[in-house]
């Protein structure tokens, strides 16, 4: 079952890096949408999340916030079943 997974992510931000470290460790595919210098991109991100800040991460369409967020989830055991790995 593959689950849509998009991220907001600019190349400067470690939090980005460490965010899409994790998908990669699990192997799960993401779409990443670079908000540095693409002002449309960033007020839609801005829309979609409420948040002003990357990255912003979309699980199924779903925003579930940002790396600490996703962190959270994964060590909740929440993460992999929302990415359909359990």
């Amino acid at each position: 079952m593959s689950v849509e997974v998009e991220i907001y992510t600019t190349p400067i931000c470690p939090y980005c890096a460490r965010a899409k470290a994790l998908l990669d460790k699990k192997g799960v595919s993401y779409t990443e949408i670079d908000v540095m210098r693409d002002r449309a991109r960033r007020r839609e991100m801005e829309e979609r999340s409420n948040g002003h800040t990357v990255p912003q991460i979309f699980i199924a369409g779903k925003a579930i916030g940002g790396c600490d967020d996703m962190f959270d989830l994964d060590f909740d055991g929440e993460l992999d079943k929302m990415l359909g790995l359990k």
